[in-house]
């Protein structure tokens, strides 16, 4: 299944997750089964994501995109 960006439609790459009690976010890689409770981001728009003032961004994505991809 082809995961889009909510933002503009392309390829997803990575997830942004809230965690709202916390004031908390975290960008992660984009895994074969998204979960439900993230927004899927393309390359450009997790590149620029900038978390609400008076919270804390944490990028946990891996440095390089993986050399294989699984095909679901």
């Amino acid at each position: 299944m082809k995961v889009s960006c909510v933002r503009c439609s392309a390829p997803a790459s990575s997830v942004l997750v809230y965690a709202y009690a916390a004031r908390e976010a975290w960008l992660v890689d984009l895994v074969a089964d998204p979960p439900g409770t993230g927004y899927p981001l393309c390359e450009g728009h997790a590149r620029r994501i900038v978390p609400p003032v008076g919270w804390v961004l944490h990028d946990r994505r891996r440095p390089e995109p993986p050399l294989f991809r699984d095909v679901a």
